[in-house]
């Protein structure tokens, strides 16, 4: 059976920690910040982590990283 692809976008933004989860920066920190208050500018900083219900596309996208 041939090798699977990992998804070429999703391993570019995604990061698999050590205890198996899956940790993304928050869209929306590049320009037009102005907009928002401070506290979601603030919040958006922290990098987050992908819900369960997303975990199985997750492991489709990066198939050799769990």
């Amino acid at each position: 059976m041939p090798k699977m692809k990992t998804h070429s976008g999703a391993k570019k933004r995604f990061k698999v920690t050590a205890s198996g989860k899956v940790k993304y920066r928050k869209p929306g920190q590049r320009h037009l910040m102005t907009g928002d208050s401070g506290n979601q500018n603030r919040k958006s900083r922290k990098p987050s982590i992908v819900k369960d219900t997303d975990m199985r596309t997750m492991k489709q996208n990066l198939p050799y990283s769990f």
